[in-house]
């Protein structure tokens, strides 16, 4: 490694280590003042607040040491943390093992921020590791407000104004599909709302199944081999078999073959089975692959499959002027799900299912509870419509990141993210050192080091503290996976990290064939 890589690393490091070694670096909670004296309400009983606390001023002191604890994370976040110690170590050092009796606050205190120290923060433009990056502060602002009410989703009558904000949200993303009569809910993450999305399609295509269960009946669903695991665990959750998962082959470009389906369903057929669900991807994991949408859909109208497509990448280029044609035909989907927390910069989870039916929620996830769903009309009560009972407001931190930059701001940032990836790509395919492994088609950029193993370099910037950065199979090649999707990067950013790349990979062995 080169003198200014080594120093950067020890930067790194050492800026983390101070958080995570030190003993208690914040301020006395007794030494604070101006704390409002909020008594507690007559007949409380505060013996829920710990030993030596007065509870007057519990919550006050508890939201103050927030506001310390976020901004020190903020200024070491750049760096990542060190990784030279082992799991087990790691958990001593930060006194991880929960006690027998409870602690004070300020000791609690000092224990959240060595964990958040050595805690990887996804907004560091050192982490382009997974699907997602980069920060709205409007966003993080309604995510830690979230928890301060703590109420659930279920009805107007608990969640009050929260509703409306969900319903707000809600009708924007249904009209940017656009589904003119459609309904949504929202999801913790987007393999429930591909689950969710095939409880859809067995109860709509097996009558019965959800009073009786499953029979004798032989249901398939089709999805392509670059599709994202969670449709297969979805498939044995609710009783179809991942047997019954029939992998639709690809395209060079990573795409799945409407030919290749329509073979498939036509030979199922023949055998009395019976097609299910077919689920198209907008954002592969791997090349962030865009399956062609409306020739699919012509598959599934002929045959009569209900057709899902997984857009938890992809989704949000529905926002994006420039882009939004790359998922043409996504209104002819029955259902759609869209990960905002993956391209919009909100905190995670933030996951939507769309469907262009309105009603079948209701009718195949309602459940009569008269305890809880009391008032008001069911469109106010988006927990008959759910997969859950207690749910968060996830809608907020959305709401708050467009009230922030609007539809424009969304426009421009979105179309970035992809200008971003084929800047790389350019940079790629000009550089002998590196050879580029298709065409990004969204946001993703998969490449190799040439005569170097794609698996090596990864974990060498990991464990150097250079840079998170994640591989994936590309065919029978192993591939440096480079993600596009953090607002505050720029051309220059990019640069930088393929140079970094290119330092740790010239610091390793050659590999005859490298493909791993």
């Amino acid at each position: 490694m080169s003198p200014e890589r080594t120093a950067a690393a020890s930067r790194c490091i050492g800026s983390h280590r101070q958080f995570i070694d030190s003993k208690p670096i914040y301020a006395s909670l007794e030494e604070s003042s101006s704390v409002p004296n909020k008594k507690p309400a007559d007949g409380q009983n505060d013996s829920s607040k710990p030993q030596g606390q007065a509870p007057e001023d519990f919550s006050w002191r508890a939201m103050r040491e927030l506001a310390r604890l976020a901004l020190e994370f903020l200024a070491t976040e750049d760096d990542l943390p060190p990784r030279d110690l082992p799991p087990a170590q790691l958990s001593e050092r930060l006194g991880i093992a929960l006690p027998t009796k409870g602690r004070p606050l300020q000791e609690v205190t000092n224990k959240l921020g060595r964990i958040l120290a050595a805690t990887p923060s996804s907004s560091s433009p050192r982490f382009v590791n997974q699907l997602f990056g980069g920060r709205n502060a409007a966003a993080t602002l309604a995510e830690m407000l979230v928890a301060l009410p703590d109420t659930s989703m279920y009805t107007y009558k608990v969640a009050g104004a929260q509703i409306l904000v969900e319903q707000e949200v809600l009708a924007r993303l249904l009209a940017a599909v656009p589904y003119g009569h459609g309904e949504g809910m929202f999801s913790p993450g987007g393999s429930l709302a591909n689950l969710t999305a095939m409880i859809l399609a067995r109860n709509e295509s097996l009558p019965g199944v959800r009073e009786h269960g499953l029979t004798d009946q032989r249901p398939v669903v089709y999805t392509s081999t670059a599709a994202h695991y969670s449709i297969g665990k979805a498939a044995g959750i609710l009783g179809l078999g991942r047997e019954n998962v029939r992998p639709v082959p690809t395209d060079a470009d990573g795409r799945m073959k409407p030919e290749a389906l329509a073979e498939m369903i036509s030979d199922d057929e023949r055998s009395e089975r019976q097609p299910l669900f077919i689920n198209a991807t907008a954002g592969t994991t791997v090349l962030g692959a865009i399956d062609p949408i409306s020739r699919i859909a012509a598959v599934a109208q002929e045959h009569g499959v209900w057709l899902h497509v997984d857009g938890a990448l992809g989704g949000s280029l529905l926002l994006s002027k420039k882009y939004r044609q790359l998922l043409a035909g996504i209104e002819l989907a029955d259902s759609f799900a869209w990960n905002a927390h993956k391209m919009m910069a909100v905190p995670l989870p933030c996951s939507v299912l769309l469907v262009r039916q309105r009603g079948l929620l209701a009718k195949h996830l309602g459940e009569a509870a008269t305890y809880l769903f009391q008032t008001d009309e069911e469109d106010l009560n988006p927990g008959t419509r759910s997969l859950q009972c207690g749910r968060r407001s996830d809608a907020l931190k959305l709401w708050a990141a467009w009230q922030l930059l609007g539809d424009d701001g969304y426009d421009a940032m979105l179309t970035r993210h992809v200008d971003l990836a084929r800047h790389a790509a350019r940079q790629i395919r000009s550089d002998p050192e590196l050879e580029l492994l298709g065409a990004p088609q969204s946001t993703n950029v998969c490449f190799e080091v040439r005569g170097r193993s794609s698996v090596a370099i990864c974990d060498a910037l990991d464990r150097q503290g250079i840079l998170k950065i994640g591989h994936g199979s590309v065919g029978e090649r192993s591939a440096i996976r480079l993600v596009c999707v953090n607002p505050d990067f720029d051309e220059r950013r990019i640069e930088e990290i393929l140079r970094e790349i290119k330092a740790a990979a010239a610091a390793l062995p050659l590999t005859e064939g490298a493909t791993g």
